[in-house]
């Protein structure tokens, strides 16, 4: 169960976990790497459709360009333990937001907010689904994952 005192742990979350989330999973572990910070830091879909798998190929291409290696990473959903293993759970979009809100138990403890609200200019906005675009789409959730990573990295430190 998390508390005030606790360490920051983080969850990202998105539809599926092979695109975004996993983005973001990979940002963050680059940005807390940079800062020198040790944080708990994992990824989870909503839904179930990909659970054991690795992350889509555009996505592990594009972290890998930025450095980053996103390869190992599987999919799995979101459960009722993470609402009190995470101190904070970031949904990727308002879809996902809503979901995890419906599926937080009463026992909840974490903090579940949307991740573009972490950028300052940003709230309110989503995180785009590259999934079913070209790698361009890709490459514009990569830099908004870094944005957020970059952003939440200051709020922690």
């Amino acid at each position: 169960m998390s508390s005030a005192e606790d360490p920051p742990a983080i969850l990202f979350v998105c539809l599926g976990n092979i695109c975004r989330s996993p983005m973001a999973e990979g940002a963050m572990r680059a940005a807390i790497s940079r800062a020198g910070l040790d944080l708990q830091i994992d990824s989870a879909g909503t839904g179930h459709w990909h659970v054991g798998n690795p992350p889509d190929p555009r996505a592990i291409e594009t972290a890998r360009r930025n450095g980053v290696d996103i390869a190992d990473q599987r999919a799995r959903q979101v459960t009722a333990e993470d609402f009190t293993r995470f101190t904070h759970i970031f949904a990727l979009d308002a879809d996902n937001l809503r979901n995890l809100r419906a599926l937080a138990p009463g026992s909840a403890t974490a903090e579940v907010a949307l991740l573009m609200d972490a950028v300052p200019g940003r709230g309110g906005q989503a995180v785009a689904d590259p999934y079913y675009g070209g790698d361009d789409g890709f490459m514009e959730t990569w830099r908004d994952v870094s944005a957020a990573a970059e952003a939440l990295v200051s709020r922690f430190s």
